[in-house]
């Protein structure tokens, strides 16, 4: 019985990964240094305030993590607002479930200040009951921590849950807490595709196909 549904932010919910690895890249570029290729994969499902750190011990930056939190935050503010599009289906997927009376939240490694933004930006304040980001618990994914702390916010049993991911963290994150993830598509991850779909319960393209599969399980 699926009495909830938790959503990852950047890569499921919309389509974002595209933001950060421009701004890694200018964001290093201030301190000479060239982005390596191992970073993306090596940061993946940490929280901002993990990712910062991780940034600041790897890089020797001198910024303490507020200020690299920020500048971060500041640079990706504009596009979140004006060029960060949903992905595919999403607006159907929530008013579908609206209609049900399926709790919805949002599970996030992204900072509160950008998930708030993108939510207001495409006026969904009214389907999420909670909003949990990385930094409001102990462990980042692929620790069940984050979708632990959703259920426990949308008071339903983590076993009654479904989780969207994009990367393989996330899915680890969402099967560690005991829920059914569904794995969605995104070109950011497509190196990951195989391990995702052999992880996670589902898989998605699009949104719009699970309406069906919720029809059955709710």
């Amino acid at each position: 019985m699926i009495e909830a549904v938790i959503f990852d932010l950047d890569g499921s919910m919309v389509d974002s990964m595209w933001v950060w690895k421009s701004i890694d890249i200018e964001y290093l570029r201030k301190f000479g240094i060239t982005l390596p290729e191992d970073l993306q994969a090596s940061i993946g499902g940490r929280s901002f305030t993990e990712t910062a750190r991780y940034f600041k011990e790897r890089f020797g930056l001198p910024d303490d993590l507020e200020t690299i939190k920020a500048d971060w935050n500041r640079m990706a503010w504009d596009k979140y607002t004006h060029e960060v599009p949903l992905k595919k289906g999403v607006r159907e997927l929530l008013q579908y479930c609206s209609g049900q009376g399926i709790k919805m939240g949002i599970a996030t490694s992204n900072s509160r200040e950008l998930v708030e933004n993108i939510v207001s930006v495409h006026h969904l304040e009214r389907f999420f009951t909670c909003i949990i980001t990385g930094c409001d618990v102990e462990k980042g994914k692929p620790a069940p921590d984050i979708y632990l702390a959703a259920a426990q916010a949308l008071k339903v049993s983590p076993e009654n849950c479904l989780v969207f991911e994009d990367i393989v963290h996330g899915i680890q994150a969402g099967k560690a807490a005991g829920m059914s993830v569904c794995a969605v598509y995104d070109r950011h991850s497509e190196y990951q595709e195989a391990e995702k779909r052999m992880l996670a319960d589902y898989y998605t393209r699009e949104f719009t196909e699970l309406i069906d599969l919720l029809a059955v399980s709710s």
